[in-house]
């Protein structure tokens, strides 16, 4: 449409405007039409290619050109120049040099009518000049809108940008929820597995068969706690509900250990991601016991507070000798990397008081 505007401009004059020759006046007019029109066509370049102060350059030089056309002119459109001249000066300038470029046009031609230099458009107001600076408004009115319109997209591309950004990060988060409970149900329950048949094989070496049958039997035993476990991280990732004191009463059971839960404080339900990550917390201090306090108490606290739940796990010192084992290292980091997603804090240290010293406790605190 711009283009059509202004093919339509300069058709136009070289239609209308006279006298139009290749000599004396009728030269000067052509020349000043060649130049008023590559000025007008000059308005479709891209801002990025016309640096600021050329394109003032060229603005004031063009309107200088737009009233030296009306002022040589005896007749046609050779305003028009100006007018579309001074709308793209509004558009393509700063406010303080469009208006300006504008009051510099209206000078011009309102001049060059009203003292009728050359032969001029006797037949035109002088008043029509100007009016020559009045399309500066609708210039800054079109680039004004043009700048908000920017605005939008950038903002809208910043959005995307942050949204993708946000979703990567949430699948590298959700790796490492993925992993972590990769490690919770696979690295222990076959490590303890692993435990019981290497016991088994000693002791059938020892010929001690009683001891073999127990053996086998806590490895069967371990092989069930896979799976409940393994249905456990399941529901999670599926996000469905699971009832924490329910949930974490079965773990501890299946671990060996009958009567060691105590809850304080009304129970409430709380998220399943709450939920998931302190039933493997509990899950990874049970491991730890087992592995390194073999034949210890355990007592486990669930505490519901009004702006927290709090899970504590605590054994007493072991009671059997403890087989030399080495664990992957991720257990106590796994903890604390799924309190710290859930804004809590962890505690984990030896007990250095009480009936239980010479233990092991972890507790950890989520916050509503």
């Amino acid at each position: 449409m711009q283009w059509v505007l202004t093919l339509f401009v300069i058709a136009a004059a070289f239609a209308t405007v006279r006298p139009l020759g290749l000599s004396g006046r009728g030269l000067a007019v052509a020349v000043l039409l060649v130049v008023n029109s590559l000025a007008l066509a000059a308005r479709h370049l891209p801002e990025a290619k016309v640096p600021p102060r050329a394109s003032l350059i060229w603005l004031t030089l063009a309107i200088v050109a737009a009233a030296a056309l009306i002022s040589v002119s005896r007749s046609g459109s050779s305003y028009l120049f100006a007018y579309f001249l001074v709308g793209h000066a509004g558009f393509r300038l700063p406010v303080r040099q469009a208006v300006t470029l504008a009051a510099l046009s209206s000078l011009l031609c309102g001049g060059v009518l009203y003292f009728h230099f050359g032969p001029g458009h006797h037949e035109l107001a002088w008043a029509l000049g100007l009016t020559t600076g009045a399309p500066v408004v609708m210039g800054i009115v079109n680039r004004s809108r043009q700048r908000a319109v920017w605005a939008v997209i950038d903002a809208a591309e910043s959005s995307e940008r942050a949204a993708r950004a946000e979703a990567q990060a949430a699948v590298l988060t959700e790796r490492g929820r993925i992993a972590r409970d990769v490690h919770d149900v696979l690295a222990h329950s076959l490590a303890g597995i692993n435990m019981q048949l290497e016991l088994a094989d000693a002791l059938i070496e020892a010929g001690d068969l009683e001891k073999v049958r127990e053996a086998n039997q806590k490895a069967h035993s371990l092989v069930k706690q896979s799976l409940e476990q393994a249905q456990w991280t399941v529901h999670t990732l599926r996000e469905d509900a699971l009832p924490l004191v329910g949930s974490l009463t079965a773990l501890i059971e299946s671990s060996g250990h009958r009567d060691a839960l105590t809850v304080t404080g009304t129970v409430r339900d709380v998220s399943s991601r709450v939920t998931q990550n302190l039933l493997r917390i509990a899950q990874e201090s049970l491991t730890n016991t087992a592995r390194h306090a073999p034949g210890s108490e355990v007592r486990v606290e669930l505490t519901f507070d009004a702006a927290s739940t709090t899970l504590k796990v605590r054994n007493s010192p072991a009671t059997r000798a403890v087989r030399a084992a080495v664990g992957s290292g991720m257990g106590l980091i796994g903890m604390r990397e799924r309190v710290a997603l859930l804004g809590g804090t962890i505690t984990a240290g030896p007990v250095t008081e009480g009936p239980d010293e010479g233990g092991w406790q972890v507790e950890a605190v989520i916050p509503e």
